[in-house]
């Protein structure tokens, strides 16, 4: 199945409008955000090179996501990290031994089809039960990043000098199509890859040009 990542300008010719498709998922941030002690999510002013556009930035199969949060937990939690052909009961077992590890991290406790990271850096994904009702948790992308970078040397990328990130999808893609195949890559960590480029160009761009990550 196909997960597509978005990007949303958080600019105030789309947050201020009356027709905001997101109107109510940013009020709900904004109180969960407000329970932590944080700021809301930042709206910018409409300046030339903007638009309020909402572009698809990067596309992957939900099994390669869950390849990469498996690498990322063995990282975090001192274990070895090894490539598999498939994920078995191991992962599991991993969510379940380091679940309070899972719950702190905001690549690995993220819902596959939904929820947003928000340009604004807090230590701990947040939530409560609308956003589990709903969305899921909700992260920040400069913590996203983060993660990113730390777990990159151990699936053979080096993060101050990535590989180009792959082609954004041309059009959204349906939950039950398959993804877009992933560029050849010899890695035996090729799954992790592909779905870190994916991340990792979302994650920059959002902190660059101020935008919210969507999952759909």
């Amino acid at each position: 199945m196909a997960c597509d990542l978005w990007l949303v300008p958080l600019v105030d010719v789309l947050c201020h409008t009356p027709d905001n498709p997101f109107a109510d998922e940013l009020a709900l941030y904004n109180k969960v955000l407000a329970e932590a002690g944080l700021p809301p999510v930042p709206v910018y002013q409409y300046m030339p090179g903007l638009s309020g556009e909402v572009a698809p930035v990067a596309g992957f199969d939900y099994d390669a996501l869950h390849f990469l949060r498996r690498a990322y937990l063995l990282q975090v939690c001192g274990l070895a990290v090894s490539p598999v052909d498939e994920l078995g009961g191991d992962y599991e077992q991993l969510l379940e031994m380091f679940e309070t590890t899972a719950q702190q991290s905001h690549l690995v406790w993220h819902y596959d089809h939904a929820g947003a990271y928000v340009p604004l850096d807090f230590p701990l994904p947040l939530s409560n039960d609308e956003l589990l009702a709903g969305g899921g948790p909700l992260g920040s992308s400069q913590t996203l990043l983060r993660e990113l970078e730390y777990v990159a040397p151990s699936i053979g990328i080096d993060p101050a000098n990535p590989p180009q990130p792959p082609t954004a999808p041309t059009a959204p893609t349906a939950l039950e199509e398959p993804a877009v195949p992933a560029p050849y890559d010899p890695s035996p960590f090729a799954r992790e890859r592909h779905v870190w480029l994916g991340l990792h160009a979302a994650a920059t761009r959002s902190l660059a040009q101020g935008s919210m990550i969507v999952f759909s």
